[in-house]
Protein backbone atom coordinates (compact mmCIF):
# COMPACT_ATOMS: atom_id res chain seq x y z
CA UNK A 1 0.00 0.00 0.00
CA UNK A 2 1.52 3.13 -0.78
CA UNK A 3 1.48 5.52 1.74
CA UNK A 4 3.27 8.52 0.11
CA UNK A 5 1.46 11.54 0.57
CA UNK A 6 -0.34 13.29 -2.25
CA UNK A 7 0.77 17.06 -3.68
CA UNK A 8 -0.76 20.28 -3.13
CA UNK A 9 -2.84 21.71 -6.29
CA UNK A 10 -2.40 25.32 -6.27
CA UNK A 11 -4.01 28.12 -7.92
CA UNK A 12 -1.08 30.38 -8.53
CA UNK A 13 -2.63 34.22 -9.28
CA UNK A 14 -0.59 36.26 -11.79
CA UNK A 15 -2.98 39.25 -11.95
CA UNK A 16 -4.05 40.46 -16.00
CA UNK A 17 -0.33 41.37 -17.28
CA UNK A 18 2.11 43.31 -15.42
CA UNK A 19 4.29 40.91 -13.89
CA UNK A 20 4.65 42.99 -11.18
CA UNK A 21 1.41 42.93 -9.61
CA UNK A 22 2.26 38.99 -9.23
CA UNK A 23 1.79 38.55 -5.34
CA UNK A 24 4.92 37.55 -3.18
CA UNK A 25 3.39 34.56 -1.84
CA UNK A 26 2.55 33.50 -5.76
CA UNK A 27 6.19 34.56 -6.17
CA UNK A 28 7.64 32.37 -3.82
CA UNK A 29 5.34 29.09 -5.08
CA UNK A 30 6.97 29.61 -7.87
CA UNK A 31 10.92 29.87 -6.94
CA UNK A 32 10.38 26.37 -5.38
CA UNK A 33 12.16 24.24 -7.97
CA UNK A 34 10.03 21.15 -6.53
CA UNK A 35 6.85 22.42 -7.76
CA UNK A 36 5.40 21.39 -11.06
CA UNK A 37 4.01 23.90 -13.41
CA UNK A 38 0.76 23.58 -15.35
CA UNK A 39 -0.77 26.49 -17.62
CA UNK A 40 -3.97 26.36 -19.79
CA UNK A 41 -3.61 27.40 -23.43
CA UNK A 42 -6.20 26.96 -26.45
CA UNK A 43 -4.95 24.23 -28.85
CA UNK A 44 -0.79 22.64 -29.13
CA UNK A 45 -0.11 25.90 -31.56
CA UNK A 46 -0.93 28.95 -28.85
CA UNK A 47 0.88 30.56 -26.56
CA UNK A 48 -0.29 30.70 -22.98
CA UNK A 49 -0.97 34.08 -21.65
CA UNK A 50 -0.38 33.02 -18.14
CA UNK A 51 3.14 32.09 -18.93
CA UNK A 52 4.24 34.74 -20.97
CA UNK A 53 3.26 36.96 -17.43
CA UNK A 54 5.56 34.39 -15.57
CA UNK A 55 8.57 34.67 -18.28
CA UNK A 56 8.30 38.37 -18.35
CA UNK A 57 9.18 38.44 -14.38
CA UNK A 58 12.12 36.87 -15.08
CA UNK A 59 11.92 33.55 -13.89
CA UNK A 60 12.66 30.87 -15.93
CA UNK A 61 10.27 27.84 -16.83
CA UNK A 62 11.65 24.92 -15.19
CA UNK A 63 11.67 21.71 -16.45
CA UNK A 64 9.05 19.84 -14.99
CA UNK A 65 5.78 21.62 -16.15
CA UNK A 66 3.31 20.91 -18.57
CA UNK A 67 0.60 22.68 -20.72
CA UNK A 68 -3.22 22.09 -20.24
CA UNK A 69 -5.58 22.31 -23.14
CA UNK A 70 -8.90 24.26 -22.45
CA UNK A 71 -10.44 25.12 -26.11
CA UNK A 72 -12.73 27.99 -26.62
CA UNK A 73 -15.83 25.93 -27.42
CA UNK A 74 -19.24 25.95 -25.77
CA UNK A 75 -19.34 22.47 -26.98
CA UNK A 76 -19.81 20.73 -23.50
CA UNK A 77 -18.77 17.07 -24.64
CA UNK A 78 -15.87 18.11 -26.50
CA UNK A 79 -15.26 20.81 -23.05
CA UNK A 80 -15.68 17.44 -20.62
CA UNK A 81 -13.57 15.39 -22.37
CA UNK A 82 -10.60 18.21 -22.45
CA UNK A 83 -11.46 19.18 -18.65
CA UNK A 84 -10.89 15.21 -17.81
CA UNK A 85 -7.64 15.09 -19.67
CA UNK A 86 -6.54 17.62 -17.86
CA UNK A 87 -7.45 16.89 -14.21
CA UNK A 88 -5.96 13.34 -14.89
CA UNK A 89 -3.05 15.12 -16.13
CA UNK A 90 -2.81 16.89 -12.98
CA UNK A 91 -3.91 14.09 -10.43
CA UNK A 92 -1.10 11.91 -11.54
CA UNK A 93 1.57 14.09 -10.93
CA UNK A 94 0.10 15.01 -7.34
CA UNK A 95 0.01 11.28 -6.31
CA UNK A 96 3.61 10.71 -6.91
CA UNK A 97 3.64 13.34 -3.54
CA UNK A 98 4.51 16.38 -6.19
CA UNK A 99 2.83 20.32 -5.98
CA UNK A 100 1.66 21.48 -8.74
CA UNK A 101 0.71 25.01 -9.61
CA UNK A 102 -1.46 26.43 -12.18
CA UNK A 103 -0.90 29.03 -13.55
CA UNK A 104 -3.90 31.77 -13.44
CA UNK A 105 -3.69 35.28 -15.37
CA UNK A 106 -6.10 37.45 -13.17
CA UNK A 107 -7.58 35.94 -10.09
CA UNK A 108 -7.73 32.54 -9.60
CA UNK A 109 -11.36 33.21 -7.99
CA UNK A 110 -13.36 35.56 -10.64
CA UNK A 111 -13.85 33.88 -13.82
CA UNK A 112 -11.00 31.59 -13.61
CA UNK A 113 -10.18 28.37 -15.15
CA UNK A 114 -9.19 27.14 -11.95
CA UNK A 115 -12.26 26.43 -9.96
CA UNK A 116 -13.50 24.17 -12.38
CA UNK A 117 -10.32 22.40 -13.08
CA UNK A 118 -9.76 22.00 -8.82
CA UNK A 119 -13.20 20.80 -8.55
CA UNK A 120 -12.60 18.23 -11.51
CA UNK A 121 -9.71 17.09 -9.83
CA UNK A 122 -10.80 16.57 -6.35
CA UNK A 123 -13.80 14.48 -8.33
CA UNK A 124 -10.58 12.53 -9.23
CA UNK A 125 -9.19 11.99 -5.89
CA UNK A 126 -10.67 13.50 -2.91
CA UNK A 127 -7.68 13.32 -0.64
CA UNK A 128 -5.87 16.47 -2.64
CA UNK A 129 -4.96 19.50 -1.35
CA UNK A 130 -6.16 22.79 -2.91
CA UNK A 131 -4.79 26.37 -2.36
CA UNK A 132 -6.51 29.41 -4.60
CA UNK A 133 -3.76 31.89 -4.09
CA UNK A 134 -5.57 35.36 -4.63
CA UNK A 135 -4.36 37.89 -7.25
CA UNK A 136 -5.64 41.10 -8.76
CA UNK A 137 -7.92 41.01 -11.33
CA UNK A 138 -8.34 42.43 -14.29
CA UNK A 139 -10.53 45.58 -13.51
CA UNK A 140 -9.03 46.63 -10.59
CA UNK A 141 -5.95 46.62 -12.33
CA UNK A 142 -7.99 48.84 -14.78
CA UNK A 143 -9.54 51.26 -12.42
CA UNK A 144 -6.16 51.79 -11.02
CA UNK A 145 -4.55 52.58 -14.59
CA UNK A 146 -7.83 54.94 -14.79
CA UNK A 147 -7.23 56.42 -11.27
CA UNK A 148 -10.99 55.96 -10.66
CA UNK A 149 -12.51 54.03 -7.76
CA UNK A 150 -14.75 51.24 -8.69
CA UNK A 151 -16.97 51.77 -6.00
CA UNK A 152 -16.59 55.07 -3.26
CA UNK A 153 -18.51 55.31 -0.06
CA UNK A 154 -21.65 53.35 -0.58
CA UNK A 155 -21.10 53.02 -4.18
CA UNK A 156 -22.58 49.79 -5.29
CA UNK A 157 -21.21 48.23 -8.37
CA UNK A 158 -21.53 45.03 -10.87
CA UNK A 159 -19.62 42.89 -12.48
CA UNK A 160 -20.78 40.56 -15.10
CA UNK A 161 -19.86 39.24 -18.62
CA UNK A 162 -21.14 41.31 -21.31
CA UNK A 163 -22.78 38.18 -22.78
CA UNK A 164 -25.93 38.29 -20.76
CA UNK A 165 -26.96 40.49 -23.04
CA UNK A 166 -28.14 43.72 -23.74
CA UNK A 167 -31.42 43.61 -21.99
CA UNK A 168 -29.34 42.40 -18.37
CA UNK A 169 -26.77 45.12 -19.27
CA UNK A 170 -29.81 47.76 -19.57
CA UNK A 171 -30.83 46.76 -16.52
CA UNK A 172 -28.09 46.70 -14.29
CA UNK A 173 -27.18 49.79 -15.48
CA UNK A 174 -30.11 51.31 -13.10
CA UNK A 175 -29.70 49.44 -10.50
CA UNK A 176 -25.32 50.64 -9.70
CA UNK A 177 -23.30 52.99 -9.50
CA UNK A 178 -20.03 51.26 -11.11
CA UNK A 179 -20.87 48.45 -14.14
CA UNK A 180 -18.06 46.08 -15.08
CA UNK A 181 -18.56 44.63 -18.41
CA UNK A 182 -15.94 41.79 -18.89
CA UNK A 183 -15.56 39.82 -22.43
CA UNK A 184 -17.15 42.82 -24.08
CA UNK A 185 -15.59 41.83 -27.66
CA UNK A 186 -18.62 39.73 -29.35
CA UNK A 187 -21.07 42.77 -28.46
CA UNK A 188 -18.74 46.19 -28.50
CA UNK A 189 -20.52 47.78 -31.14
CA UNK A 190 -24.54 47.22 -29.33
CA UNK A 191 -23.13 47.82 -26.13
CA UNK A 192 -21.52 51.53 -27.17
CA UNK A 193 -25.29 52.29 -28.90
CA UNK A 194 -26.92 51.10 -25.59
CA UNK A 195 -24.57 53.63 -23.16
CA UNK A 196 -25.11 56.65 -26.00
CA UNK A 197 -29.04 55.67 -25.67
CA UNK A 198 -28.49 56.43 -21.59
CA UNK A 199 -26.05 59.10 -22.13
CA UNK A 200 -22.80 56.90 -20.54
CA UNK A 201 -20.25 57.87 -23.06
CA UNK A 202 -18.52 60.31 -21.13
CA UNK A 203 -18.68 57.80 -18.03
CA UNK A 204 -17.31 54.77 -19.82
CA UNK A 205 -13.88 54.13 -20.75
CA UNK A 206 -12.47 50.56 -22.41
CA UNK A 207 -9.85 48.85 -21.27
CA UNK A 208 -7.72 46.07 -23.50
CA UNK A 209 -5.59 43.80 -22.30
CA UNK A 210 -4.90 45.54 -18.54
CA UNK A 211 -1.50 45.57 -16.93
CA UNK A 212 0.20 43.64 -20.55
CA UNK A 213 2.83 45.23 -22.34
CA UNK A 214 -0.11 45.87 -25.14
CA UNK A 215 -2.88 47.68 -22.81
CA UNK A 216 -4.54 49.90 -24.22
CA UNK A 217 -7.28 52.29 -22.82
CA UNK A 218 -10.16 54.21 -24.82
CA UNK A 219 -11.54 56.74 -23.17
CA UNK A 220 -13.79 57.96 -26.40
CA UNK A 221 -15.63 54.87 -26.60
CA UNK A 222 -17.53 55.73 -29.74
CA UNK A 223 -14.25 55.48 -31.51
CA UNK A 224 -14.27 51.66 -31.56
CA UNK A 225 -17.20 51.26 -33.22
CA UNK A 226 -16.84 49.06 -36.12
CA UNK A 227 -13.33 47.94 -34.80
CA UNK A 228 -11.66 44.68 -34.08
CA UNK A 229 -10.17 44.15 -30.36
CA UNK A 230 -8.73 41.54 -28.13
CA UNK A 231 -10.96 39.27 -25.99
CA UNK A 232 -9.01 40.41 -23.18
CA UNK A 233 -11.07 43.49 -23.19
CA UNK A 234 -13.62 44.76 -20.75
CA UNK A 235 -15.34 48.11 -19.83
CA UNK A 236 -16.09 50.15 -16.70
CA UNK A 237 -18.96 52.38 -16.93
CA UNK A 238 -20.04 54.84 -14.50
CA UNK A 239 -23.86 56.14 -13.71
CA UNK A 240 -24.05 59.32 -11.93
CA UNK A 241 -27.93 59.41 -13.21
CA UNK A 242 -28.56 56.36 -10.74
CA UNK A 243 -31.25 57.13 -8.53
CA UNK A 244 -30.34 56.31 -5.14
CA UNK A 245 -32.66 56.18 -1.38
CA UNK A 246 -31.62 57.79 1.81
CA UNK A 247 -28.61 56.75 3.88
CA UNK A 248 -29.48 54.56 6.91
CA UNK A 249 -26.97 53.69 9.41
CA UNK A 250 -24.25 54.27 6.12
CA UNK A 251 -26.43 52.30 4.29
CA UNK A 252 -28.51 53.39 0.93
CA UNK A 253 -32.14 52.29 1.40
CA UNK A 254 -34.54 51.21 -1.01
CA UNK A 255 -35.77 54.38 -3.13
CA UNK A 256 -39.24 52.36 -2.71
CA UNK A 257 -40.98 55.03 -3.97
CA UNK A 258 -39.23 55.29 -7.62
CA UNK A 259 -39.80 51.35 -7.26
CA UNK A 260 -43.32 51.92 -7.35
CA UNK A 261 -43.63 54.56 -10.02
CA UNK A 262 -41.38 52.51 -12.48
CA UNK A 263 -43.75 49.29 -12.23
CA UNK A 264 -46.89 51.22 -12.72
CA UNK A 265 -45.25 53.33 -15.99
CA UNK A 266 -44.64 49.42 -16.80
CA UNK A 267 -48.25 48.34 -16.14
CA UNK A 268 -49.50 51.19 -17.85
Amino acid sequence: MNNKKSGTLYGVSLGPGDPGLITRRAWDILQQETVFWTYPIRNKKSDSYALDIVLRSGLKIPKDHAALIFPMTHDKEKLSKYWLNAAQTVVNILQKGQDVAFLVEGDASTYSTFGHLARTVQTLAENIDVQTIAGVTSFNSAAAQLQQPLADVDDTIAIIPAGYGLAVISTLLQQFDTLVLLKVKPLLDDIIDLLDTHGLHPHSHFIEKAGSPEERIVHNIANLKGQKVNYLSLMIVKNPQRQRGEIIRGCRKKNTTTQEDNLKGKLA
